[in-house]
């Protein structure tokens, strides 16, 4: 990993750690829907590694996701689905998220929240599944690419 990636994600968990939780309704206009899976593994520290869907003007956009951050421990696969906002064009989407999560998961049962915010000002807002065996509470830096 880079250290200009680095960078990108850590200034990410600091603007996740400082996100509201109810992300300023006020600011939010709905643009588009998304769905993701992927893996997260913590231990006080967390990491996660997956990929999604992005529907957006009636197209869809499939992307790779990672991050790394703080809160948390165990290890779940995680499926979410929910909104995106304030997207005007396709090229403010790829690069960092500030995200603010809570979940758990025990066997096949589990589920939570998710937030992210990228310095474009493009939010999502995500209803999570989990299966594992996993406790999330904490603030992560998440990096979305286009495949």
């Amino acid at each position: 990993m880079t250290s200009v990636r680095r960078r990108m994600l850590l200034g990410g968990v600091l603007a996740g750690a400082a996100m509201p939780a109810g992300l300023r309704a006020q600011d939010r206009i709905k643009t588009g829907t998304i769905e993701i899976e992927q893996v997260q593994v913590a231990f006080i520290g967390s990491g996660n590694v997956g990929g999604g869907t992005l529907h957006f003007e009636g197209k869809s956009h499939r992307f790779s996701v990672g991050g790394l951050g703080v809160g948390g421990f165990g290890i779940s696969k995680m499926q979410a689905y929910g909104d995106v906002y304030n997207l005007k064009q396709l090229n403010q989407f790829p690069g960092a998220y500030g995200q603010a999560r809570y979940g758990s998961a025990l066997g096949d049962k589990g589920g939570g929240e998710m937030w992210l915010e990228n310095p474009n000002g493009v939010m999502i807002s995500l209803r999570t599944r989990r299966s594992g065996l996993a406790l999330s509470l904490g603030a992560d830096a998440v990096y979305i690419d286009f495949k």
